[in-house]
């Protein structure tokens, strides 16, 4: 197993990256020549703020919210949230037609990396098998680092850790036409620029390449949407009151769902990245779960 900081291109395995990786909280960020005082904005939640802040911002959520992330995860959603994923998986697969190698975006926990590997070797008996995950925020890939340190792939080269910033992958790092299998779960919302993501998943997947991503979205009932806003909006923010004793990440966490774009709107930006999808609802171009409060968007690089 393998942490890396691919602005040093240092490859260094076990605890000794840990101390150094997390020093560069902010590795990733956009760089001034490219969108530095740029004039443009993003959405913070509710708030419109410069572009170049808000993965600082971002940073600064889950820098607090990395130890309690899959305890509240649990609690928000009572466990629902596993099921999802475990879906997530058993749709795309991985193995079934022999090794992959994969990379998974805004990973840092682990949560789908060891669920890839698991299915390809219990299913498939596929042991070579690679994912290679990524993510901005140092504190979370150390959660993730600590939870892969009690499995089997441990020190294996099965799977690798990586700080970088989705929409700028290092082309020295993650070249071009390279993964079979690109995963991104619970992480797209948090993005600046979600064209500028699917652009570099193009990039870096293999012509035949999948694309997938896993995000909270839109209920298709506008009822029930009604009562989840409310019941989302009060319960979320007091439990990370309660929980992990930060109510703030968790009403942003609550805010950047309701920002981020809907089912139909989501899968147009997929088109436009250069992916086959498809048709333009559920069951073609994504798969709603529990009603649109989950949604998988899949893609493939033509």
């Amino acid at each position: 197993m393998m942490l890396s900081q691919v602005s040093h291109g240092a490859k260094r395995t076990n605890r000794q990256l840990l101390a150094p990786i997390l020093l560069r909280k902010n590795h990733g960020q956009a760089t001034p020549n490219n969108s530095q005082l740029s004039g443009r904005t993003a959405s913070f939640g509710f708030r419109t703020v410069p572009e170049e802040s808000k993965v600082s911002l971002v940073n600064g959520v889950f820098d607090s919210m990395a130890p309690t992330y899959d305890l509240m995860n649990d609690a928000i959603s009572l466990g629902v949230h596993r099921l999802w994923r475990n879906t997530f998986i058993s749709t795309l697969k991985p193995g079934h037609k022999g090794p992959i190698r994969c990379i998974d975006v805004a990973g840092g926990t682990a949560n789908i990396a060891l669920r890839i590997l698991d299915h390809a070797r219990k299913e498939y008996g596929d042991r070579e098998t690679t994912v290679e995950i990524v993510d901005i925020n140092a504190q979370m890939l150390r959660e993730g680092f600590k939870k892969c340190e009690k499995t089997i792939y441990h020190n294996t080269p099965q799977v690798s850790f990586h700080v970088a910033n989705a929409q700028e992958l290092p082309p020295s790092q993650f070249k071009d036409n390279s993964y079979d299998l690109y995963t991104i779960a619970f992480g797209t919302r948090y993005c600046t620029s979600l064209p500028a993501v699917l652009g570099e998943a193009h990039r870096v997947l293999k012509p035949g390449g999948t694309f997938a991503c896993l995000e909270l979205s839109t209920m298709r009932n506008p009822l029930l949407r009604t009562l989840y806003d409310r019941c989302s909006f009060s319960v979320i923010p007091l439990l990370g009151a309660i929980l992990a004793r930060d109510r703030d990440s968790y009403q942003y966490m609550v805010e950047s769902i309701r920002t981020f774009p809907c089912q139909a709107e989501l899968a147009g930006m997929i088109k436009d990245a250069g992916f086959a999808t498809g048709g333009d609802h559920n069951g073609g171009a994504w798969r709603d779960l529990w009603g649109g409060i989950a949604c998988i968007h899949t893609g493939v690089k033509e």
